[in-house]
């Protein structure tokens, strides 16, 4: 839950954007037709479904529920098709991360063909892919996701990371194929978040998780149910120990993300314009103790590049690289810097007084029985804590080790300005 937004009434909600992407074996069958064996002559059944959950008012009764390619060694000709699943909105629009990861594999691989599945189509959709194909449904659909599934091999799934029957569909689906499928879930940090400790508010916690370090992987698979995205988490573990010769699962798990989206819809993260509209509100910046609890933070730009590495490490089919990005070793932070809540809040502070939003830069301490008291999301009623109050320290070492990753976008303190702006700009 690194990317989720909840607010008061009088804001606008927004959810954790996730995606799913399928494809299937680039030797398969398309419609009856067998396809020649070389690769320029393939057009492989292939599948990419990529759920958005987006902005919602609230007036609305809806519910909640990663640009630059990377060389791999796969043939680049491989088409593929990506599905776009839009659920019930009020924007009708696409979501921060999955429409940034629909946007980069639309650019980066303009040979791939692919489909969006959406209750809506947006006005601007056309016009913006011309070339993505339309299946009319929604998040609920689960019986035409299970088929899709079943008839592709590459599943990015952004949407909704704590939608049990929508995975469950993408699941039984992908089993239910005659050659491995893939899929590639969206998760988050905020499972590791450690909110629920009250000794860590607003200090620092010690503890840096690893996606690699075998006690923090096991740790991570066996976390308490109260666990933020554990009741997906917990399904996907499962398939890949009971069905991992079947579903190829990578677990995607960014941190907060920065830095403007892509694509036709919500191009704006979700901590930082949270956080100002919180501080207008107040008239202050804020911070919880000392302030020195820390998070991950990476750029839209560089998850981006580890979203396409692992897409295009399905879409190679070679199987000791797979084996090195999905199933047992399929874990993947993405952070690139740490930066603790008081150096957001001076930052944010210092923007916001510029344009004498509020009067003074520095951060007011306020207890954690007023921060309680912010109340975004009955389901969640811990989280303001989570959001300001809380650790969440991961170290993206897989993708350190397996391909040198580090980030090449702006660092979080040097491009917040941008995200304040927007957020104010946003709120009229």
């Amino acid at each position: 839950m690194s990317e989720i937004q909840h607010q008061t009434p009088d804001y606008e909600h927004a959810y954790k954007s996730a995606c799913w992407i399928r494809g299937v074996d680039y030797r398969a069958v398309e419609t009856g037709k067998v396809y020649q064996t070389s690769n320029q002559s393939i057009r492989p059944h292939c599948y990419t479904e990529i759920t958005i959950y987006n902005t919602l008012t609230s007036k609305s009764t809806n519910t909640p529920h990663g640009t630059q390619a990377l060389p791999v060694s796969p043939p680049p000709s491989l088409p593929k098709n990506a599905q776009l699943t839009q659920p019930p909105s009020s924007t009708g629009a696409t979501g921060y991360i999955g429409g940034s990861v629909l946007a980069t594999l639309v650019t980066a691989h303009p040979d791939w063909t692919f489909t969006a599945l959406l209750r809506r189509a947006p006005p601007s959709f056309s016009t913006v892919y011309p070339s993505v194909r339309i299946l009319h449904g929604d998040y609920d659909s689960v019986s035409t996701l299970a088929a899709a599934a079943q008839d592709a091999d590459i599943v990015v799934h952004c949407g909704d990371s704590d939608h049990e029957a929508s995975l469950n569909a993408l699941l039984a689906g992908l089993k239910r194929r005659s050659t491995p499928g893939y899929l590639v879930h969206l998760s988050g940090t905020g499972i590791v978040a450690d909110w629920a400790e009250e000794e860590f508010q607003g200090r620092l916690n010690p503890k840096v998780w690893s996606d690699v370090d075998k006690e923090d992987v096991e740790a991570i698979r066996n976390l308490p149910e109260e666990r933020l995205h554990r009741n997906t988490e917990k399904m996907l573990h499962q398939t890949i120990r009971d069905d991992g010769d079947k579903v190829k699962v990578a677990v995607m798990c960014p941190p907060d993300i920065y830095g403007k989206g892509k694509g036709p819809g919500k191009t704006s993260s979700a901590m930082v314009p949270m956080f100002v509209r919180e501080a207008m509100k107040r008239g202050h910046v804020f911070h919880i103790n000392e302030g020195a609890n820390a998070r991950s933070w990476v750029h839209i730009d560089d998850l981006m590049r580890v979203y396409t590495k692992v897409v295009e490490v399905a879409a190679s089919g070679d199987a000791d690289t797979v084996q090195q990005y999905f199933g047992e070793n399929g874990y993947h932070f993405a952070g690139t810097q740490e930066h603790s809540h008081m150096q957001l809040a001076r930052k944010v502070g210092e923007v916001l007084a510029q344009r004498a939003v509020i009067a003074s830069p520095e951060p007011v301490e306020i207890g954690l029985e007023e921060v309680d008291k912010i109340v975004y999301w009955p389901q969640f009623p811990a989280l303001a804590r989570y959001l300001y109050a809380s650790n969440s320290r991961t170290s993206a070492d897989r993708a350190k080790e397996l391909w040198g990753y580090e980030g090449r976008a702006e660092g979080l303190l040097e491009g917040v300005k941008g995200d304040v702006l927007a957020a104010l700009e946003a709120s009229g």
